[in-house]
């Protein structure tokens, strides 16, 4: 069996354990999951807090919220997509300076991931992170569509540790457009990532995309450092 095989096996067995199985609450432990009412309102982003590059979060990367974003991200527990996607929803129309475009949509941009990232996660986590969000903006009478309109090229390392300099040479000509998921040129746009640590991806995809006639009018994150 080949390690993607593995891979995509072990996320199946997963998704099957966690419908069947009670969960507990992936930010305190409670069983009330898989995100209880107390630890949802650490990412209910009454109050954005603003990073240095220019992003919004929902939260600082710390306690509950933390906990939430490392079990959706590095230990698969994929039923808090719904819980972090309305979570993003409820901030979107409040971000200073988004807007939706002139069809009244609001497009949503979500940031990549590694390919053997995306493979160990059973998919493009953030790319489900956002069409969670767009449902629950479409249910709270907002227009919304999900641009799958970036990618990282093979080469590309993990993240973890490095600095800004580090960060930012790593992202350097890695971050590309995908054609076939760009949304109408000259649509203003709202990234979404998990975490801004630097500010070096958000950066990356705003330049990307600005280059092929996109405009990121805000970018939005789970939690920021």
């Amino acid at each position: 069996m080949s390690a993607t095989t593995r891979s995509v096996t072990g996320a199946c067995v997963k998704t099957v354990l966690e419908l069947l199985l009670p969960q507990r609450c992936a930010g305190c432990g409670s069983p009330d999951g898989p995100c209880c009412p107390a630890c949802a309102r650490s990412l209910d982003g009454q109050r954005l807090f603003r990073h240095g590059s220019g992003a919004h979060a929902l939260a600082r990367y710390d306690g509950e919220a933390r906990r939430l974003v490392l079990a959706y991200k590095e230990r698969g527990t994929r039923s808090l997509a719904p819980v972090l996607g309305s979570a993003l929803a409820d901030a979107v129309p409040r971000l200073p300076h988004g807007r939706p475009g002139q069809d009244g949509v609001w497009w949503l941009v979500p940031a990549p991931s590694r390919r053997s990232a995306s493979r160990a996660r059973g998919g493009q986590h953030m790319l489900r992170v956002a069409r969670h969000c767009a449902k629950a903006l479409a249910a709270r009478g907002a227009a919304s569509a999900v641009a799958p309109a970036l990618e990282l090229a093979p080469g590309t390392r993990d993240a973890v540790g490095l600095n800004r300099a580090q960060r930012a040479a790593n992202l350097a000509g890695r971050v590309r457009s995908r054609r076939a998921g760009l949304p109408p040129p000259g649509t203003p746009v709202v990234l979404l990532d998990d975490v801004v640590t630097t500010g070096a991806t958000v950066a990356a995809c705003a330049r990307v995309l600005s280059a092929v006639g996109i405009e990121v009018t805000a970018a939005l994150t789970l939690t920021g450092v």
